[in-house]
């Protein structure tokens, strides 16, 4: 016997609002193409076969979907069956659509049963009433999408190239059906109060039944910690005593239960989750307007997202996938991510809330060019924010990106704020800054350029970076581009490590609160990500990403065992010569090689401090240094080098690294190299060798101070 089909993205789509009974409508359903939009007038709504096939949710554009035309194609049709579980007779039933792009009718047993315009808020149709009693039901669905039309779109495109992608046209997300009672819970609505150790919490019941009630319970696990008893339609105050707060390090969730009743009987129920945490703006220790967190300021250190894959477009191919982005974020050291002009499924969200990641949530970007578009953009603003209001993970609305279809911007931040007065609101991330919300946002490709100092708002540098490197094998095409080139996986290590130095100095020296770095992974001819845009290949190791994601101890806040060029006059030997066999053990004779001043290289060079010049191939450097202790477990290199390099400390070698820096790194010193320091007269020899482009080298030893760096939670 045949197995039935697996479904794709069988989990429950929406994780906030859980019902237990469901029942997933994706896989193969009957499709169409229908360029010339003549199918309602030939009466294609009538129940009638249509030719092709498509795997749902993947758009017609997509590997996934079996279809895979890039063809532009603005009216699609869907067709399938399906027969309604026998326990829910007597119900209500909803068809639910994750996400349609862009305007969506269905009709079921012939029957239009609803209509819908927005590419990415979900959005359901009560059924029952086209419902056949008995056997098979028919749903028909037809979707256009005119793509580069006034409507919000984000980054899609009919002509995809350089920072525009592939377009998405048709249904991308999770169909599903789900019973109901006629009186039932239809959403709800709640705020953490932190202050009052309390969730604000509304039930939206659509009756006007004097006889109805809700109960919500909080849990901590098993235990019950919160109950409140109250009418639907009213703010409640569910209490959380002794309040667990959710934050990156530790990103606990409370369940949630919610039931409603009718002269005390159930009627209805959903589950949920919630998270206890504040958002605001405050002043640092040194006076500096900052972002808080729970009452505390916090740098967030972040990736840009646009949320694209190779074979789903819009779409990732399991819920697997979306994990894994995320997780790849917290093990790299990252705490904040810009989903980048879309909005995503449920999951996407629930996986930030349950990892502890941070999220500025854009508004997809529209050309709002006439009044009609403006309308169309405001509804769709709207219902992303009423949509996603209840993750705890986003803490900032984007309203605009750099300027694209920018209006009205103070009137509308005046309207996020009264729709959200919880979460800050970017008024336009880069470029024309109208003075207005809660923050300053800089762009600056690919260093991060200098901020403005703000005394009422936060100063943010939205984007930077976009160090490009193409993957071969790891391709969308045969073209790529980023905003820096880097030759080799090397190259791009070098740069990201010479730029996080220089936000750490911003947020030293100008009170920066957050950096967003372009991007997670490459998209499409796009290649200046993190990962490849297959995911396959990590260009910087997470535990590279992790060091260079905190500020890294100096040996200007530590104590200096070796001087270099950052903290001191530092005299080394030096020849250009290959020297003899035993050049890095102490005895050898270097008597003849020339005293020079650290560092050691061109003055062009990135990140160099170039006090003696070296131009050739090679040079291979002696110093003597003086110990007084004897723990050096803590122990680490200060350095730069350009291009790889070699070092040892009393014979013994110490560190070998390739490809180059463009600033100086601190790292750990190995163990049998540490090992090998002793009080006295200690020798450290280094050679390094050019190979194109800039040269330097500079090294140091230092001992930082302690510091502590806080553990998150396992994930529940």
């Amino acid at each position: 016997m045949d197995e039935a089909p697996k479904i794709p993205r069988p989990e429950y789509p929406r994780p906030q609002f859980v019902r237990e009974e469901w029942l997933n409508l994706n896989g193969e359903w009957e499709f169409a193409f229908d360029d010339p939009n003549k199918g309602l007038a030939e009466g294609w709504h009538d129940g009638r076969t249509l030719p092709g096939r498509i795997i749902v949710p993947f758009a017609y554009q997509t590997q996934l979907s079996g279809v895979n035309d890039k063809s532009i194609h603005q009216c699609v049709w869907y067709a399938r069956d399906f027969e309604i579980p026998g326990a829910w007779r007597d119900r209500v039933v909803l068809l639910n659509f994750g996400a349609v792009d862009w305007h969506c009718q269905a009709w079921v047993n012939q029957k239009l049963v609803g209509e819908h315009q927005g590419g990415y808020d979900a959005f359901s149709f009560n059924i029952t009433p086209a419902l056949n009693s008995i056997g098979e039901q028919d749903i028909l669905v037809c979707v256009t999408d005119p793509t580069e039309g006034d409507q919000p779109r984000g980054k899609q495109s009919i002509k995809p190239e350089g920072v525009f992608y592939t377009s998405t046209s048709g249904i991308w997300q999770t169909i599903w059906l789900e019973p109901t009672p006629e009186t039932c819970i239809q959403r709800l609505k709640m705020s953490p109060e932190l202050e009052t150790q309390s969730l604000r919490l509304q039930v939206a019941v659509p009756s006007l039944e004097d006889n109805l009630e809700v109960e919500a319970i909080a849990l901590d696990g098993d235990k019950i910690v919160g109950r409140v008893v109250g009418l639907p339609n009213a703010p409640l105050m569910l209490p959380v005593p002794e309040t667990r707060l959710w934050s990156p390090e530790h990103p606990f969730l409370y369940d949630l239960e919610v039931r409603l009743r009718r002269d005390g009987h159930e009627v209805d129920h959903v589950k949920s989750y919630f998270g206890m945490r504040s958002v605001g703006l405050q002043k640092d220790e040194r006076g500096r307007m900052t972002i808080g967190l729970n009452g505390k300021s916090i740098f967030q250190i972040g990736v840009l997202d646009q949320g694209f894959w190779p074979d789903g477009i819009y779409t990732a191919p399991s819920d697997d996938a979306l994990r894994f982005d995320l997780e790849f974020l917290k093990s790299s050291g990252f705490n904040l991510v810009r989903k980048h002009v879309k909005v995503e499924p449920e999951r996407w969200y629930y996986w930030c809330d349950r990892l502890g990641l941070l999220v500025w949530q854009d508004m997809p970007s529209a050309n709002n060019s006439t009044t009609e578009a403006r309308i169309d953009f405001e509804i769709e603003l709207r219902r992303m924010i009423e949509g996603r209001f209840n993750h705890p993970s986003i803490i900032q609305w984007v309203l605009f990106n750099e300027g694209w279809g920018q209006y009205d911007t103070e009137r509308l931040v005046k309207e996020i704020r009264k729709m959200d007065p919880t979460r800050l609101v970017d008024n336009a991330a880069g470029w024309t800054d109208m003075r207005v919300g809660d923050v300053i946002d800089t762009h600056s490709y690919p260093e991060p350029g200098e901020i403005k100092p703000d005394a009422q708002r936060a100063n943010l540098l939205g984007e930077f970076g976009g160090i490009g490197f193409r993957v071969e094998g790891h391709t969308w095409s045969k073209e790529s581009w980023g905003y820096q080139g880097a030759p080799n996986l090397a190259g791009v290590r070098a740069w990201y490590l010479h730029l996080l130095r220089t936000v750490w100095r911003l947020q030293d020296k100008m009170g920066l609160s957050a950096a967003v770095f372009t991007q997670i992974s490459d998209v499409e001819t796009e290649c200046n990500g993190l990962m490849t845009y297959d995911r396959s290949v990590t260009k910087i190791p997470p535990e590279i990403l992790r060091q260079a994601n905190h500020p890294a101890p100096t040996s200007a806040s530590g104590k200096v065992l070796l001087s270099n060029a950052l903290n001191g006059t530092a005299i080394w030997k030096y020849t250009f010569d290959r020297p003899g066999a035993k050049w890095i053990e102490p005895g050898f004779d270097d008597s003849l090689w020339t005293n020079g001043r650290a560092g050691f290289g061109t003055p062009s060079t990135l990140g160099a401090l170039a006090e003696t010049l070296w131009s050739s191939d090679d040079i291979w450097l002696r110093r003597t240094f003086e110990l007084e202790q004897t723990d050096y477990t803590d122990a680490m290199f200060e350095l730069h080098h350009d291009d790889e390099c070699e070092v040892y400390i009393n014979g013994v070698q110490a560190a070998a690294f390739d490809g180059y820096l463009i600033d100086y790194l601190s790292t750990e010193i190995p163990t049998a190299a540490r090992q090998a320091l002793h009080p006295g007269t200690n020798i450290i020899a280094a050679h390094c060798h050019q190979i194109a482009g800039g040269q330097y080298f500079d090294l140091g030893i230092f001992v930082p101070k302690p510091a502590n760096v806080p553990e998150r939670d396992d994930v529940r």
